[in-house]
C-alpha cells in the first residue's frame, strides 16, 4: 500500500480533521512521507482543510 492510500485511510477512519503530525503518528509513516503524500492528495483535491494545518477527506 502506498503512502497516499495510507494517509487517506487514516483520515477516513478517524473521522475528524488531523494535522500531518497526527497522521504520521497514527499511520506509522515517516513525517516526510506523510507530507509528500498529502501534497499529492491536495493537488488531486482528495483532501480539504477545514482549518489551518488540519486536513480531512473531501466529502
Amino acid at each position: 500500500m502506498d503512502a497516499k492510500t495510507t494517509v487517506l485511510e487514516v483520515l477516513k477512519k478517524e473521522g475528524e480533521p488531523m494535522s500531518a503530525g497526527q497522521i504520521a503518528e497514527k499511520s506509522g509513516l515517516d513525517r516526510k512521507e506523510v507530507d509528500k503524500a498529502m501534497k499529492q492528495l491536495k493537488e488531486e483535491e482528495a483532501i480539504v482543510s477545514p482549518k489551518r494545518c488540519y486536513w480531512e477527506p473531501k466529502a
